[in-house]
């Protein structure tokens, strides 16, 4: 065998490795769509992170052809945890602080439209005259302010007792801080104050841990757990007093735009929050880039 005949059986090998690497890559791409039936799972249709993931379809060229799968956050969480199971991929809506994170091996995918925004605070909000009314309590919501650390703690023990119970021991082995929210502040003798929050861990948590410091002040306080949509009505047309609930400016910020004009923003209870698809570390994909597009 000549030099030259050497040289183009050796390019033609090369060729047909490389033309292989690439057809294997779009067959494990492909597989990995079908996989996932081309479906993210997803969690309350009311929730922000729910419109932010319907955006971000309509964002991502390759996420054409993709479907929003919205169900429940015990939903959601369930079909993760069978996935998790089964090493089986699977893509979620995830958000910090949430105790996902604390019991499985995950990622968040980078987003680099920023089609889930750079992160959110979590904000007080009251309704209008709520200061005027009771300047008690407008006080110890404006002074409440934790970090998302010393949340995750609730969350993460209240997997396993009630989140009322996980909070009550927060504040037990926290009681400085809870005294400094109350400082200067009168007491009161049972005046009903209602708070309205949302059914996802980190709400619950801190809606707790706000109310045992105002009951320890005399308030008498409801709690009550909607859709996100109805917490922004119900404070801006007063049904409610406050939310310690809110995640701002970007998960909640379209219900912040309909209902601000009517509800007085107490700033950061909490800051550092972050919504993303959220995938198990051993899926072989860190970007949102990665998904495979829908043939």
């Amino acid at each position: 065998m000549n030099i030259k005949a050497t040289r183009l059986i050796a390019v033609g090998t090369v060729a047909m490795i490389l033309s292989g690497c690439s057809d294997n890559e779009t067959t494990e791409d492909a597989n990995l769509g079908e996989q996932l039936e081309y479906t993210i799972t997803g969690i309350e249709p009311g929730a922000g992170i729910t419109g932010q993931a319907r955006e971000m379809l309509n964002t991502y060229d390759n996420l054409e052809g993709w479907e929003l799968q919205e169900s429940s956050t015990g939903g959601m969480m369930t079909e993760l945890d069978q996935a998790i199971q089964n090493e089986e991929p699977i893509v979620v809506t995830g958000w910090t602080p949430h105790w996902m994170f604390e019991r499985y091996d995950l990622k968040m995918l980078e987003d680099p439209e920023l089609a889930f925004g750079e992160g959110d605070d979590i904000h007080t909000i009251a309704r209008e005259g709520l200061e005027e009314d009771m300047p008690e309590a407008y006080a110890i919501l404006d002074a409440f302010e934790w970090s998302v650390e010393e949340m995750q703690v609730v969350i993460d023990e209240g997997q396993d007792i009630e989140m009322e119970e996980a909070a009550a021991d927060w504040v037990e082995e926290n009681q400085d801080q809870v005294d400094g929210w109350l400082e200067g502040v009168d007491p009161v003798d049972g005046q009903p104050i209602d708070i309205i929050s949302v059914p996802w861990d980190s709400e619950r948590a801190s809606s707790n841990v706000i109310r045992l410091a105002l009951e320890q002040h005399g308030f008498d306080v409801t709690v009550t757990n909607v859709d996100p949509s109805i917490l922004f009505q119900a404070v801006g047309n007063g049904e409610a007093d406050a939310s310690v609930a809110p995640w701002l400016p970007n998960t909640h910020g379209a219900f912040m735009d309909e209902y601000g004009e009517s509800i007085v923003d107490l700033g950061p209870n909490a800051e550092g929050t972050m919504n993303a698809l959220v995938v198990p570390t051993y899926m072989e994909i860190d970007s949102i880039e990665d998904l495979p597009a829908s043939e």
